[in-house]
């Protein structure tokens, strides 16, 4: 082939100064690559090695969006065995520039290491042109698909660590030692080259997946269209768009990295950029998922649960027609069964309080329970009828909540007066679970959460530490044995975008480029977007809430206000999916909100009113440094054209 010997020789050039390895560009099948390229059933395998360095997205040991932020704690020192220490160790506060935790610019992941993708999206790129077998329409696609997963890889670096090298083609042979040690490139420029190759790949690419059976998880263009819509208001939110605490990180040919002005216009680039998307996604029959309208239903259910249903299948319900992508790479068996607590069924079938696989390790604090909504969808510290100083004091549960709460039982009035994906999202003691094989939503199972109840485990390493799981993560249609240990998943591949976090990117970028009176056109209100995510979860809309029921019934008018409402709605609507980590950096207010202390309820005690005492599990710390990982000493010394990202 034309470019084997190149990469040859630039391996050997290469170690001659050390070993960088997003350059390494000699692949480990370098036996095979001189038929990779021969005919289309080769070209093909090499197309999925492309798509391999995919992350495992929703992996709490590889993804750092699931254990490394504050929505899930974890037991202590037990959490330790279960290889999640990385990313633990980053939301503890305990980052570091020696050998960083889940570090993605070194080869520590070499089955997902981008700039191992890259390489190899290179090299597809470099010789798709010589397969022969192939019809003109196949390769265009190919190529755009390709295109597509080298622009995802540069993004998923961009997001961890701002600037970065732009590998835009292999090292030829005529390169020189210093040709190797490439620069890290300015924010905008990285930017603008991510944008560009999802224009190029949104033309090669299909509308949607014809050949389901064989094909689904590979890209189309709504997942291109998607993925620059989040790419922009990336780049459009105040990490990347004048962040005054980078302006001293420029690199030795005094090029600043980082843009040190704000820019409003990337807001309007990134309205466009949401509004194209939607109106594709929409076009092609893309919608909210609505339970009622789905044609396999179980028995006649409440208006009640058939929403707390809409809200958990919107994302566990694989395929569903909300879900613009999913990684097939990342199955959630493990994110299931970490979500489900000890005994589920067991109010039931108390012998399954032994089942070793509900791990139940997945534990909310008590600030995120907090975080969602009242019934009236407002903050419950801002519902003017919402007991929000009495909160943490008992209540016996009536009649009117049966179909969220056990009648009769005492739990806390934290538990009251919620919105409905406060009850589909997660489980607690007093609440209900619907599913798990049981589909009579007047007679669901029973959360007994307290020492010496049900959904205490009895190895202690499968407790829940703060009194709440992520139910959301686990299908209804997932069911733990009545008897033995059996559990069978109704596996998914994990949502990587889904229509809801659509419209709320741009109900964002429109508030912010035009502030809450939106574009002006048709469709162009922030509001109009937030409220069909609300609808969909059984709320009033913005205004309505906001008029009747709220402390302060004008302030969602403001900018800065609206801003807080976006962001609220952003984390109850994609809790535990992975985008609270990215969001809050992007936002900068990590430093804020991972500064809290972690609190959950007293699990060791069995009285309600012993239980029920917020104790602190850790005093979580985030320094500015945080919001961007270091870059590993090691490869500092490698190349010094590479400067440190700020703090470390």
């Amino acid at each position: 082939m034309k470019n084997i010997k190149h990469y040859i020789f630039v391996i050997i050039l290469f170690l001659s100064i050390g070993s960088c390895n997003y350059l390494d560009v000699v692949p480990d099948n370098l036996a095979t690559i001189d038929n990779a390229f021969t005919m289309r059933s080769t070209a093909e395998k090499y197309l999925f090695t492309c798509y391999r360095y995919l992350p495992d997205h929703g992996n709490a040991s590889s993804d750092p969006a699931i254990a490394g932020c504050d929505e899930y704690w974890f037991l202590f020192p037990y959490i330790t065995t279960t290889g999640w220490n990385s990313a633990i160790s980053i939301a503890q506060g305990f980052q570091r520039s020696t050998s960083p935790y889940l570090d993605y610019w070194s080869n520590r992941y070499s089955s997902s290491n981008p700039f191992r993708g890259i390489r190899d999206c290179n090299i597809f790129l470099e010789n798709i042109e010589d397969v022969i077998d192939i019809s003109a329409d196949e390769k265009t696609r190919w190529i755009a698909e390709v295109k597509f997963l080298k622009a995802y890889y540069h993004f998923w670096l961009f997001r961890m660590y701002g600037a970065i090298p732009l590998i835009k083609e292999n090292l030829p042979i005529s390169a020189s030692v210093e040709d190797v040690k490439v620069y890290r490139q300015p924010v905008d420029d990285c930017i603008n080259y991510i944008v560009e190759l999802l224009d190029e790949a949104a033309t090669g690419l299909p509308d949607k997946i014809d050949f389901e059976t064989t094909e689904l998880g590979r890209i189309t263009k709504p997942v291109c269209l998607s993925v620059k819509a989040h790419v922009l208001v990336t780049a459009a939110s105040p990490l990347f768009n004048g962040n005054p605490d980078y302006a001293g990180i420029v690199d030795n040919r005094n090029i600043h990295l980082f843009p040190t002005k704000a820019d409003n216009g990337k807001w309007e680039k990134a309205v466009i950029a949401c509004k194209e998307a939607i109106e594709l996604c929409e076009g092609l029959g893309y919608k909210l998922y609505d339970y009622s309208n789905q044609p396999f239903q179980i028995g006649t259910l409440s208006d009640s649960t058939e929403t707390l249903i809409a809200i958990r299948n919107s994302f566990s319900e694989k395929w569903n027609g909300e879900i613009i992508w999913a990684n097939t790479q990342s199955l959630t068996t493990d994110a299931q069964r970490n979500a489900t607590p000890p005994g589920v069924i067991a109010s039931k079938y108390p012998a399954t309080t032994g089942n070793l696989n509900t791990l139940g390790k997945y534990s909310p604090p008590i600030k995120i329970a907090e975080m969602f909504y009242s019934k009236n969808g407002l903050p419950i510290s801002e519902d003017k009828t919402y007991n929000y100083a009495d909160r943490y004091k008992l209540r016996v549960v009536t009649d009117e909540y049966k179909y969220y709460l056990q009648p009769g039982y005492t739990t806390v009035g934290l538990h009251f007066d919620r919105e409905p994906r406060f009850y589909s999202c997660l489980a607690f003691d007093g609440g209900l679970w619907y599913g798990q094989g049981s589909y009579d939503d007047r007679d669901q199972y029973l959360m007994q959460c307290r020492a010496g109840q049900l959904q205490v485990a009895a190895t202690t390493n499968r407790t829940g530490v703060t009194g709440y799981w992520p139910k959301k993560l686990v299908n209804y249609l997932s069911a733990v044995a009545t008897t033995g240990s059996g559990y069978t998943l109704r596996n998914y591949p994990w949502p990587v975008m889904r229509l809801s976090d659509l419209y709320l990117l741009y109900a964002e970028a429109l508030n912010e480029a035009y502030g809450p009176s939106g574009s002006g056109e048709a469709n162009g209100s922030p509001y109009l977007w937030i409220n069909k995510v609300r609808g969909r979860a059984g709320l009033p809309t913005v205004e309505d809430a906001w008029q009747n029921f709220a402390i302060h019934p004008t302030a969602y008018q403001q900018q800065s206000n609206l801003r807080e409402i976006i962001h609220q709605e952003r984390l109850n609507e994609l809790a535990f999916e992975g985008q609270r980590f990215w969001d809050l950096r992007r936002w900068k207010t990590a430093h804020i909100e991972l500064n809290k202390p972690i609190s959950g309820w007293d699990y060791q005690q069995s009285a309600p009113e012993y239980y029920y005492r917020p104790r602190v599990l850790y005093n979580q710390t985030f320094m500015i440094r945080d919001y961007l990982w270091p870059i590993d000493e090691d490869e500092l010394l490698i190349n010094r054209n590479l400067v440190q990202n700020y703090g470390y």
